[in-house]
């Protein structure tokens, strides 16, 4: 049987996490012997997001204390395949932050051939036997960025959710903390 992949989108604070760590918990309140990893994108580039991330870890270890963590910043295709287990939930929460520190690396880090790491994601999605949680920011619904840098990465981030979305079998889109179905039915 074809294990289900989920894409949750969202804005701000809509919910989205939440979401996906409640469909965590579900996953891993079911049949004994499941696990579930939580394929974190996220660098601290400065305080206010180390204390972020800081913050999140401690919300997670409460919310779902049995969800593991692997950071995972750039080769998030690597890392589906490396976890990959038809008893474990993988679930990577953000794309966007993903796909931002692929397209604008930080300073010192070397830059990332997009097309190859957005292939190889899709390939990984297509050949998992984990069920997927992916979490991303819908940002196509506010005006355009006024920086080329910003509207490369908002082209980009579009076309990697229509393509996600085609290659999983729910989307949700979470606003005010209410999921949405949009494609396949909310479990």
């Amino acid at each position: 049987m074809k294990p289900t992949h989920e894409l949750i989108l969202g804005g701000a604070k809509s919910g989205k996490s939440r979401r996906a760590e409640d469909l965590a918990a579900h996953w891993l309140a079911g049949a004994g012997g499941r696990s579930a990893v939580l394929l974190a994108t996220a660098l601290a580039g400065d305080d206010e997001m180390a204390a972020r991330i800081a913050r999140h870890r401690r919300d997670r270890a409460e919310r779902v204390p049995d969800l593991a963590t692997v950071e995972v910043p750039v080769d998030l295709p690597a890392a589906l395949q490396a976890q990959d287990d038809p008893q474990r939930l993988l679930l990577v929460d953000c794309l966007t932050l993903w796909l931002t520190q692929c397209l604008l690396p930080p300073p010192g880090a070397a830059p990332q051939d997009w097309a190859a790491l957005e292939q190889a994601l899709l390939q990984a999605v297509q050949a998992a036997r984990s069920p997927l949680v992916f979490v991303s920011n819908e940002i196509g619904l506010g005006v355009m960025p006024m920086s080329p840098e910003a509207r490369r990465c908002v082209d980009a981030l579009g076309l990697l959710h229509q393509r996600l979305a085609a290659a999983c079998d729910r989307v949700t889109l979470l606003v005010a903390g209410l999921p949405l179905a949009v494609k396949g039915a909310l479990p």
